[in-house]
Parts: structure tokens; sequence; C-alpha cells
């Protein structure tokens, strides 16, 4: 199972993923003012485009004009969806017959789509495992309360990092989801605070709280307190400036934890883990097989050999049981 956000605030996300732009006009009218669709057919547009997609009655659904599009006998036409924090547009094709509507998504064949999406991720000043040059980027957008994350988290550590070594660099980025996971925040914040001065610290407090996450829960503030204590630990293991530490944990500046948020969001997250290899995108604690597909594929599209993978042990071979009488 994979903890997701809000159905409404996801679903306009995701149609915001896939909308396509909108159709050129159609050259042999290319004057034409708009045509308002019949009251009749905005209707008929309405109900399937809320029942496809599951709307709730509060959100609005505004249908627009009809106008020409580039593919014969297919008008174009814009639907509106609309609620108190979001808004998306999304093109369909109408028949002219209007018996027919059509979403259709262009591919620009000439484009890298991982490369367009690694280029959306900020991983400057991130604190980073493997090898900081290597032609592979493992973004893993993760939550220090979510049990799939610690899953995620121990399939990458210590196993497919010593397995790839240096041929991959391993990133995390911050994707709280606050609203069930009430100390995940402010765990994202220390280890930022961490992270700032000291980059085995961050990944050593990383690394506690994925396997300790049981320990943690208790009250807000016995929580929190735990939190900062654990950072500070890991601050004097380290010789950190043990000062500056303690004014970043008491600040609890969330600035760069929201705009990690908001790149998550804007690249269609909507649960953790989710990691991109190269920019491939991996939704969930997907198995250790998966992972090492992905990234043996981004190797070899950077010219990178792949590390040879030792065959997994074969499954012991449970005896038939003994029959019983009934």
């Amino acid at each position: 199972m994979i903890v997701r956000r809000a159905f409404l605030v996801l679903l306009l996300i995701c149609l915001g993923c896939s909308a396509q732009s909108n159709p050129a006009s159609n050259s042999s009218s290319p004057n034409a003012a708009p045509a308002p669709a019949s009251t009749d057919i905005a209707r008929q547009v309405e109900r399937q485009v809320r029942d496809h997609y599951s709307l709730p009655p509060d959100v609005t659904v505004t249908v627009g004009p009809l106008r020409s599009s580039e593919f014969p006998n297919y008008d174009a036409l814009t639907v509106t969806i609309e609620a108190p924090s979001k808004k998306q547009d999304i093109d369909f094709l109408l028949a002219h017959d209007h018996k027919t509507m059509l979403r259709l998504t262009k591919f620009d064949l000439t484009a890298d789509p991982y490369a367009a999406t690694m280029k959306k991720i900020d991983v400057t000043g991130r604190p980073s495992r493997g090898n900081k040059d290597a032609k592979v980027t493992v973004v893993n957008f993760d939550d220090f309360e979510c049990p799939y994350c610690s899953r995620m988290h121990a399939t990458l550590f210590p196993g497919i990092l010593s397995e790839y070594g240096d041929r991959v660099r391993f990133v995390y980025k911050d994707y709280p989801i606050e609203e069930i996971h009430p100390w995940s925040v402010h765990a994202a914040i220390d280890a930022n605070c961490l992270a700032a001065q000291n980059g085995d610290a961050y990944w050593e407090y990383a690394d506690y709280l994925h396997a300790n996450q049981r320990a943690i829960n208790g009250d807000k503030d016995r929580e929190n307190t735990e939190l900062d204590n654990l950072a500070s630990l890991q601050a004097s293991k380290h010789k950190l400036d043990i000062l500056t530490l303690q004014a970043c944990l008491k600040a609890q500046d969330d600035k760069a934890v929201r705009a990690s948020i908001r790149e998550g969001e804007a690249l269609g997250i909507d649960a953790t883990p989710t990691v991109f290899i190269n920019g491939q995108k991996l939704d969930g604690a997907v198995p250790a097989d998966e992972v090492r597909l992905a990234l043996d594929e981004a190797l070899k599209d950077a010219g990178v050999a792949p590390p040879a993978h030792k065959p997994a042990p074969p499954e012991a071979k449970t005896p038939p049981a003994a029959p019983t009488k009934q």
C-alpha cells in the first residue's frame, strides 16, 4: 500500500500531468469565432467528465466553446475543473456528430522525457551517497515517518549502494505527508539542519529514523524532543557547531521542506516513496530487482557497464505435509 494525499488535490495534479496543449487551429477558418457548445452538449460533456474522474458535487466543471481543430471531423473544446484551491484546463476533441469525445495526448519524440524530468529536480546542496560525479542519479522523495519509505530505504542502503558502488549517486528530497505523519516535517527540518553542516550526519540520522520509526511515536512534544535529541547526538558525534545546530532546530524553518513538496507535486508525485532514476519514475517501495532493472537500463543509456549480479539463491523447498485423518 502507498500513502496518498487528499483525493481531489491528487486528481487535479494528475490531470495536469497528462493534459495536452491546445490543438493548433484549423487553417480552413483561422478567424472564425469559437462557437458555444449547446446546453445539451455541454451538459452531456459535464456528466461524462464528472463520472470518468469521479468528481464530487462541490467541484465546478465548465465546458468551453467549440473551436476548430487540426483533426478532420472533430472540434476542440476545453473543460475547466475547479476546486477551491486548484484549477485545471483539459482539452478534448468532440466529433462533429456529437456522439464521441476524445482526449488525445501528444508525445514529442524529439525530446527525452527522462532528461526533462531531471531538469525539474533541484539537488543543489543536497547530501549524497555514492559517487557525486556518477552519470546515474537516484532521487528519492522521502518521508521519515512513512513505513513504506523505510522499506525503500532498506532496499537502497546498504544493499543497492554497495552493489553499484561508484556507478550511482543517491540523493533524498523531502516529501513529508504531515496530514497523516505528524512528526515528518519536524524530522525533515532537523535532518536538513544536520545536512547544512555535514552530509554523513544527515545520512546517519536518516538511517536511524527509518530503522526506528516506532521508537519516535508518542505525543507531539515528546516526538519533537526526541527528534531534536537524536539530531544533537549526531552533531556531537560528527563534531558539528552545536550552537548553530541548536539555533536551526529551534527555528524550525520549513521553507526548504515546503519548496521540496511543491517541486514533487509539480512532478506529479502523489505518494511516498517516489524514486526517479535518471528521470525514470518508480512509485512505491518496489522490490530490489525492479530497482536493479531501472538502474541497469540507466547505466547502459549513459554508456556505463552495470555490475554483475549474483544469481538469487534457490528457494528452499518445503516438504509436503503428512496426511491427516478427517
